[in-house]
């Protein structure tokens, strides 16, 4: 296992971080897949008030003993940005209590996805008020974020210059977050990637097409790859639902070498096929045709289309898709069915796009059943 220097903190976490959010099976998984992690080596845990269970079970095996010596581990837990400083108060309470802890080495603001949550942080008494306090006190040592919101969010809180590490989407095939990795970096931030097996493509379960394009390489192995060669990475969500999930990911924690001319020989296979496929109605995620007047994100959509049309990666696409409407400042935006066809956004499109005859193809590629977040 590697490990890195989280930024500011100066906390040296694996480069890949066990997140609780899938152990929830009962206790008892939870306590063998923590074991897992930690024997692997593993040594950042990262929980969330919103996480059903996790607080608790993981309170119940730090008290048991399972995670012997403190100075051995990190815990970070998550918690949602209130409107005022007293709910932040009783929530910090609440997961130190839960999780049995004097104190947390890292408390990220879980959800800062909109310009109303950003008010809420900078507000003279809004929740880190209340956070600053536990600072003060000892019972946080970092504070950092977590966000799905837009590019433009994400940049605006890490120039709030409150938070030590921010927690975001960014992946091979998701690399519109790319200048928030960049800023985070100048600021000397810590950077943990959310998901990157699921929300970077359901990667775990790979259509057969995708599979041959990766060869020799699994499409799991190369967005892990791609990612932990980017040295300003820090560590790697890994969400196992029990101990065996954790195997396969960790054969690349030792691979933090540069790209191999194999493994870019694939990336280079995997950008000319979707171009070959694609052909002019490659969306290239530019943002131009935003904002909608339909609140479709029309980008968003047009990336799941891609993917879907180029690699087959159709179930990740419904499973996407499915947010849409369906899991509030979350997954923001609403379906491709809602355009109106009112050509705002055809003469901003430097492609010249045909988006609205586009956004019908992809509702009927991939509308299907309604999906939610694990925990809404």
């Amino acid at each position: 296992m590697q490990y890195r220097r989280f930024g500011k903190t100066n906390l040296r976490l694996s480069v890949f971080s066990l997140g609780t959010m899938r152990y929830l099976a009962d206790v008892e998984n939870a306590q063998q897949t923590i074991a897992q992690a930690l024997a692997l080596g593993i040594n950042h845990l990262e929980t969330a008030r919103g996480y059903g269970k996790s607080e608790e079970y993981l309170g119940q095996a730090i008290k048991s003993g399972l995670l012997k010596s403190r100075s051995q581990f990190y815990i970070t837990t998550k918690i949602p940005p209130t409107a005022n400083a007293d709910s932040m108060r009783r929530c910090i309470w609440e997961s130190l209590e839960r999780l049995n802890l004097d104190y947390l080495d890292c408390l990220g603001i879980h959800g800062l996805n909109t310009w109303e949550h950003l008010e809420w942080v900078q507000a003279k008494n809004g929740c880190m008020a209340a956070v600053q306090e536990a600072v003060a006190d000892g019972r946080v040592r970092h504070v950092g974020f977590s966000t799905h919101g837009s590019l433009e969010v994400i940049q605006a809180a890490i120039n709030t210059d409150f938070f030590e590490f921010v927690n975001l989407h960014y992946y091979y095939f998701f690399q519109r977050n790319a200048p928030a990795i960049q800023l985070a970096t100048e600021k000397d931030m810590g950077i943990f990637i959310i998901s990157p097996a699921d929300k970077g493509g359901r990667l775990y379960t790979p259509p057969q097409s995708l599979k041959d394009l990766c060869q020799p390489f699994s499409p799991l192995e190369l967005n892990y790859r791609f990612l932990l060669n980017d040295s300003r990475i820090t560590t790697l969500s890994v969400g196992p639902a029990n101990p065996n999930e954790l195997i396969e990911p960790l054969q690349v924690a030792n691979s933090d070498i540069e790209l191999t001319p194999t493994e870019i020989s694939v990336f280079e296979r995997l950008e000319n096929h979707q171009k070959t496929i694609l052909g002019t109605d490659k969306c290239s995620q530019c943002y131009a045709c935003l904002p909608c007047p339909e609140n479709i994100n029309i980008p968003e959509v047009l990336r799941l289309r891609n993917l879907a049309v180029a690699y087959d990666m159709t179930n990740y696409g419904k499973y996407r898709y499915g947010m849409f409407e369906n899991a509030g400042h979350w997954f923001g935006g609403m379906k491709a069915n809602r355009c109106t066809e009112c050509g705002d956004c055809l003469p901003r499109c430097p492609e010249n796009l045909d988006i609205p005859a586009l956004l019908e193809d992809t509702h009927e590629r991939l509308n299907g059943k309604a999906g939610r977040r694990l925990w809404g």
